[in-house]
């Protein structure tokens, strides 16, 4: 039986990866409006200025430290690229099946891990991954008859998202929560600031950067506040809970993108979208409980 302690932690994080849901569903609605470039660009650009003055006001100036320079650009590069392939594809796609394929991401650093970390691998990582990408091709073989390669934008955002979480590993204990935070918003800013104004400039009309409705920057600004709470009540669950106890509370996201993607934008998944959603739980689970 769950302490209470564990209990809250589970609470923390069910709330936080419901938050990150709820910040996605937001986006959304943003789709054909405005570039996913520019959305990223304003929601890091303002979540990095607000981790920034946080961290001053706890920590003054000496709070600002770099620790391992190379893998803060490692971790900021790779958010920003996971940020705009998420962000595009679920301009693109029905919301449930990109995060489902997100879900890939726990898989993709396990292999990682034993590639570039040289961790200790087994049978089970590999056997999770091969039917977690049976899952993934069930869902995606609709969307690329439909969409060609931009279908596999959500698969590019979970491969960097696995590189974020090595990154994760290779600084952990190097500063505190809150600094790490803010050096991956902060490297991750200018990067997809960079690309939004190449995109605008390319001459491709869906790309094309104009001048925003002010509800758009509004909610950009509110996903910018509700992504930085939800990875911090996540961080607060797993200092009251194990990792193995709270992984399972991330698939609150998919369940959350499955309802509104039905009840707000009217994405009905099939049959198929639906099985492969499940096996690529299946695998997380199969994973989690090897793990532990």
């Amino acid at each position: 039986m769950l302490s209470s302690s564990a209990r809250s932690g589970l609470f923390y994080a069910l709330c936080g990866f419901a938050l990150l849901s709820l910040g996605d569903a937001i986006i959304k609605t943003i789709a054909g409006a405005w570039p996913g470039t520019a959305v990223a660009a304003l929601r890091y650009a303002v979540g990095a200025l607000g981790l920034g003055t946080l961290l001053f006001v706890k920590q003054g100036r000496q709070g600002f430290a770099i620790p391992k320079p190379k893998v803060q650009l490692l971790r900021g590069f790779a958010v920003a690229t996971a940020t705009i392939c998420f962000f595009s594809s679920i301009f693109l796609m029905p919301l449930a099946e990109a995060t489902a394929i997100g879900f890939t991401s726990p898989i993709i650093t396990a292999v990682l891990s034993f590639i570039i970390l040289r961790e200790r691998t087994n049978a089970t990582k590999w056997l999770a991954t091969i039917i977690a990408f049976g899952g993934v091709l069930l869902i995606m073989r609709p969307n690329v008859e439909e969409l060609g390669w931009a279908a596999l934008l959500p698969l590019a955002s979970a491969f960097a998202m696995a590189l974020v979480m090595i990154g994760n590993r290779m600084v952990a204990g190097a500063g505190t929560p809150l600094l790490m935070q803010f050096l991956v918003a902060s490297v991750a800013a200018p990067v997809i600031i960079t690309a939004a104004v190449a995109g605008h400039f390319s001459g491709i009309p869906a790309l094309h950067v104009g001048v925003p409705d002010w509800t758009i920057i509004a909610r950009c600004c509110v996903v910018a506040i509700t992504a930085s709470v939800g990875h911090w009540l996540i961080f607060m669950g797993t200092k009251r809970a194990s990792a193995a106890e709270i992984a399972p509370m991330s698939y609150v996201q998919l369940l959350i993108a499955l309802v509104v993607g039905i009840l707000v934008f009217g994405d009905w998944p099939d049959v198929t979208s639906l099985l492969g959603s499940g096996i690529i739980i299946a695998s997380g689970l199969l994973l989690l409980r090897k793990s532990r």
